[in-house]
């Protein structure tokens, strides 16, 4: 399938306001899609639609809201739907975090992919139709300065191949896909954890980023998600994504 026929489709991205999730709807409107962005903070997501104009349309809700994600897959039938959205994990060591900050991503990243992943199984979405999930290379190599994060992120690939394997069982025609970008200062998370974990290490932080390579962009991952959704040909459920580019994840 090849990415023309992307123009005229609808999308619907969480996370919408900022880091990827902005990113991500650029890329897609750019690309002729109509873009149904969600997020909490309503003022951001209006400075979204007045940069990408009348193709962006601004739903101001909690994306970890099991009604929001029924009555949105109702409403607009995306054949496109991004799930980008999810919580700044705390920066400590384990021994300084409480129950609560050690499970915040469980009960907002890991929520919010268990009900939109739900809805799109339930209604079902058109076959040809493409669900990509926000994991984490965090998931791989873990993250002991956040909490329950690696492990949230690495359940959001599991749910995602659980569904892949249902759609698979009823014949849906529904890819889903899991993606696991590398740790990058292109987002208010990831800044804040380069800047802990270059300080655990006692480096600065482009010392640390040199470790990594090439640094990955927001806009990267935005084209990244485009590719993804457009050619059917990514048959692998989840992907490692990197400023060189995506390979199957391990």
């Amino acid at each position: 399938m090849p990415a023309t026929e992307l123009s005229g489709t609808t999308a619907l991205v969480t996370g919408a306001s900022r880091g990827f999730g902005h990113a991500i709807s650029a890329a897609l409107t750019a690309a002729g899609v109509r873009v149904v962005g969600v997020a909490r903070d309503q003022d951001r997501l209006r400075e979204v639609q007045t940069e990408l104009g009348p193709s962006f349309v601004a739903v101001a809700a909690d994306a970890a809201d099991a009604s929001v994600a029924g009555l949105l897959i109702d409403q607009y039938r995306p054949r496109t739907l991004v799930l980008s959205a999810g919580a700044t994990p705390l920066s400590r060591p384990i021994q300084h975090h409480t129950w609560q900050t050690f499970s915040r991503n469980w009960d907002v990243d890991v929520q919010q992919v268990f009900h939109w992943t739900r809805e799109a199984l339930l209604a079902p979405l058109d076959p040809g139709s493409v669900v990509i999930a926000f994991s984490s290379g965090a998931a791989i190599g873990g993250s002991p300065l956040s909490g329950g994060y690696a492990g949230a992120k690495a359940a959001i690939r599991f749910i995602t191949s659980y569904a892949a394997l249902e759609s698979e069982r009823h014949g849906l025609g529904i890819r889903f896909v899991s993606v696991l970008p590398q740790l990058t200062p292109a987002t208010q998370l990831g800044a804040v954890h380069v800047a802990g974990y270059a300080q655990r290490e006692g480096l600065d932080v482009a010392a640390f980023l040199d470790r990594f390579g090439p640094t990955l962009t927001a806009e990267q991952v935005g084209r990244t998600i485009v590719d993804l959704a457009s050619d059917a040909g990514h048959v692998q459920r989840a992907y490692l994504v990197t400023a060189g580019g995506i390979a199957p994840a391990p």
